[in-house]
């Protein structure tokens, strides 16, 4: 209903008024903004304007009335004649006059069916004559802000599963001094055993997937460049031919074509040199530090091979324990290693959740629907994975979507707790709000806004506008929302915008809140008693409680007398 528009309420057809048999007041009128009376953002405003018609008020009596919203005094009117001195609103004998009077009081659930009356008392001079009689001067009080739907949306973290990672694993086969012939013995060697075992158990897990086998040759830089350049050449294909010849020894055939060997010679190896200086444990630090800047200071290449070369000579341990193992070559095989496939993710997640990592845990629970199985996963992220604060707020929204409001607060604060994030403030926000407590509600949701999980901001938005509706702010309400629905409908109405709140309601899913305001919307709109007889049916066969509600509900007030309507809501 809306609040510029001025009712003046009525007995019979004209207005309400106070009669005295000793003609000390007569003819007094109501005009009451609105009427029937209306709650918005928790209060009842009004403003009454009381009409004194000429000669209404004898010049020496003063009038106290008392209105009334229901069985609650809210204030006390005194008017006045212009004989009389005191606090009240003095009024002419003639011409008459009124008083305005401007009322908010907090609305309470008594007050739906409550009407708005008057009474008091008559006084000339300091004695009472008479009691101002009981009368109603309007009706009370449309309550249609309180239909808001609640139905905050919560906001999921998502997982970062990797389908596939790319991984590899080595061996080294070491060569003599200025030679590439493979030795017997390299081919025995754990790392060379230990490779030999994997391809074996790759074969076999369809999770592996082998991408490529690279051999590179090395040297080490206390040879001659250009002989070491083709030294390292050299040790890539005896590499390639002892590795090739162990695989048809043990009857890998898959890997017995050496044209699926990558391989390259890499030269002299200074990089390998300093790296293998750094872990040797027979060279002081002081002496490591001291080769490593002559190195790097000799800039020609011939030159360094010759302090390369004096430098082994003069320190054995150069020789003994880094350029041995340097003079090698290594086999990289590389492969993807495959994760679980959607069918094994929830499958394990139903049977075995414990055996998963909180990236499959947080896929799984998005892909289930029911609300106890999704639970049930997010429980066993929260439990398994409890430093991550993803799984504690899935499993706090999943409660609140339950309506395990106190539950889904403790997993949400303590989702927050492990990381400060906008996600779970959202869904703090729908704790806050289910609580009534619509500050903290505001101030959670006010930093959540800009999630990057919620582009547009479309979620804030239809949960701010459902603070905006119950704090009155209705345009707001209906700018937030992006997409139609109950909510945006029902901030149009609240603005009289009965053609919008039409178009935001033509998808909505039928129910008996839909229903309801649809019937609201043809009363508002002047439809008749068929139309919003027909949409109060609807809503009462989905909810039969309803009857109850429309029965004493103000909108419907023009119709209270309409056999049509009575007999629906009987």
């Amino acid at each position: 209903m809306n609040m510029n528009k001025i009712l003046i309420m009525s007995l019979a057809a004209g207005t309400t008024a106070i009669m005295s048999s000793c003609d000390l007041v007569k003819d007094f009128t109501y005009n009451v903004n609105p009427n029937p009376l209306e709650m918005h953002a928790d209060k009842v405003k009004f403003t009454v304007v009381v009409n004194v018609p000429e000669k209404g008020l004898n010049k020496k009596v003063k009038a106290e009335i008392t209105p009334k919203l229901g069985n609650t005094a809210i204030g006390t009117w005194v008017l006045q004649g212009e004989k009389i001195t005191g606090n009240g609103q003095t009024i002419t004998f003639k011409p008459g006059g009124s008083a305005t009077f401007d009322l908010e009081v907090p609305y309470r659930q008594e007050m739906e069916a409550a009407d708005l009356k008057v009474t008091g008392k008559i006084f000339k001079g300091t004695k009472e004559k008479e009691d101002i009689p009981e009368t109603k001067i309007a009706d009370g009080t449309i309550i249609t802000p309180l239909m808001v739907r609640k139905d905050f949306k919560v906001i999921y973290e998502k997982d970062a599963i990797i389908r596939e990672t790319t991984k590899s694993t080595n061996a080294v086969i070491n060569f003599d001094k200025a030679k590439s012939d493979v030795k017997a013995l390299e081919m025995k060697d754990k790392d060379i055993v230990d490779l030999l075992v994997w391809l074996k158990d790759a074969e076999l897990n369809p999770k592996i997937q082998i991408t490529s086998i690279d051999i590179k040759g090395f040297a080490s830089p206390d040879g001659v460049e250009d002989k070491n350049a083709n030294l390292s050449n050299d040790r890539t294909r005896a590499a390639r031919k002892a590795i090739v010849d162990l695989m048809k020894k043990s009857n890998m055939l898959n890997w017995a074509d050496t044209t699926k060997y990558s391989i390259e010679g890499k030269g002299e190896d200074f990089e390998g040199f300093k790296d293998q200086l750094a872990v040797t444990t027979t060279i002081n630090e002081a002496d490591k530090n001291l080769f490593i800047r002559i190195l790097e200071m000799t800039k020609d290449p011939i030159q360094r091979e010759k302090d390369m070369v004096n430098l082994g000579k003069s320190y054995t341990e150069l020789e003994k324990d880094v350029f041995p193992k340097i003079r090698r070559a290594v086999i990289t095989i590389n492969y993807k290693e495959l994760g679980l496939t959607d069918d094994e993710i929830m499958a394990a997640a139903k049977n075995n959740p414990s055996s998963l990592g909180i990236e499959e845990l947080l896929f799984a629970g998005a892909r289930v629907t029911d609300l106890n199985e999704k639970a049930a996963i997010y429980q066993a992220a929260a439990q398994n994975h409890s430093s991550d604060y993803r799984g504690h707020n899935n499993l706090g929204a999943t409660l609140f979507l339950q309506n395990k409001v106190a539950d889904a607060k403790k997993s949400l604060e303590k989702a927050n707790g492990y990381k400060d994030n906008s996600t779970s403030k959202n869904n703090l926000a729908g704790v806050a709000i289910s609580e009534g407590d619509r500050a903290n509600a505001r101030k959670l949701l006010n930093q959540s806004k800009g999630n990057s999980l919620d582009p547009g901001n479309i979620v804030y938005g239809y949960n701010s506008a459902a603070l905006d509706i119950l704090d009155g702010n209705y345009a707001s309400a209906e700018s937030n929302i992006k997409d139609n629905g109950f909510n945006k409908a029902l901030a149009c109405v609240l603005q009289n915008k009965l053609t919008e709140a039409k178009t935001a309601l033509a998808n909505e899913n039928a129910s008996a809140d839909v229903d309801y305001l649809k019937a609201i919307i043809a009363a508002r709109g002047g439809e008749g008693s068929d139309a919003v007889v027909n949409n109060l049916k609807n809503a009462f066969a989905k909810d039969s409680s309803l009857k109850m509600k429309a029965a004493k509900d103000r909108e419907f007030v023009k119709l209270f007398t309409d056999s049509n309507f009575t007999s629906a809501v009987r």
